[in-house]
């Protein structure tokens, strides 16, 4: 079996410090954040930027002043920005804050961008001009089949093959279950995706193996968990990424690491 590989993802666009002291917010706690996941182990971060107020914000100057930090204190670590909503912006606001930046991953929900084809079609298009690798969002069935159909349309590239599948949901609140990664492998074989899993709760370490068992990637981090399969609080995003490849060695796993 291939190396799997490991993505952080540290604060997401709704958690803050009274949910977790070690959440990182500022652009300087992300790139110290950053550097402790990546010597942990982790060869790529999934990027929220917040605003002034900690609330989840689009806005390219922060995501330029972010991805500049990282940079510097992890050399070498792949950075994928997100766009999501949470709810605050459209699929235009998303598009404009893909324009702005072109850049090198961004991860895009099939579902958002479904609430605006005409939109959706201009996003794609920029992302395979601009080279962003994009990582499509799928929350389920729905997503599946709407992507399956901007396959065989030509609204995404044949090429953009990336997915995430993401078990469980904060609103309302549905922990993710490992008996459902099964079906997650199956979907992902049927529309020849590369793909990776992120799961909330504190079975998402379960869940992650269960993926990695199965051939998949994997995304761990505050965004989606803050617990240990026991239900004790982990210390920060370092101690969640080092506890989930110590447990895929103990299985028999091999990480991908960075190039040195």
């Amino acid at each position: 079996m291939a190396p799997y590989q490991v993505m952080v993802a540290p604060n997401g666009a709704r958690r803050q410090k009274n949910d977790h002291p070690a959440l990182p917010l500022t652009e300087a706690e992300l790139a110290r954040v950053a550097q402790r996941c990546q010597v942990a182990g982790a060869t790529a971060l999934h990027l929220h930027v917040r605003d002034d107020q900690g609330r989840h914000s689009l806005d390219a100057g922060r995501y330029r002043g972010a991805l500049a930090a990282v940079a510097e204190t992890a050399p070498g670590m792949a950075v994928q920005i997100t766009t999501e909503s949470a709810g605050i912006y459209t699929p235009d606001d998303q598009f404009a804050c893909l324009q702005a930046l072109c850049p090198s991953a961004a991860s895009i929900s099939i579902r958002e961008m479904a609430q605006a084809p005409e939109v959706a079609a201009r996003v794609y298009a920029h992302c395979a001009e601009a080279g962003t690798e994009v990582q499509h969002i799928l929350y389920g069935p729905g997503c599946l089949a709407q992507l399956e159909i901007w396959y065989d349309t030509g609204v995404v590239a044949a090429t953009m093959r990336d997915a995430i599948f993401v078990l469980g949901q904060y609103v309302p609140p549905v922990l993710a279950r490992p008996d459902a990664v099964t079906g997650v492998a199956v979907d992902a074989a049927a529309l020849n995706l590369s793909w990776s899993l992120c799961a909330f709760g504190r079975a998402e370490q379960a869940c992650l193996l269960a993926a990695i068992a199965a051939g998949g990637n994997v995304r761990v981090g505050f965004e989606n968990n803050i617990e240990t399969p026991d239900g004790r609080v982990l210390a920060d995003n370092a101690a969640s990424v080092a506890a989930l490849i110590k447990a895929a060695s103990a299985a028999g796993h091999t990480l991908q690491r960075s190039p040195a």
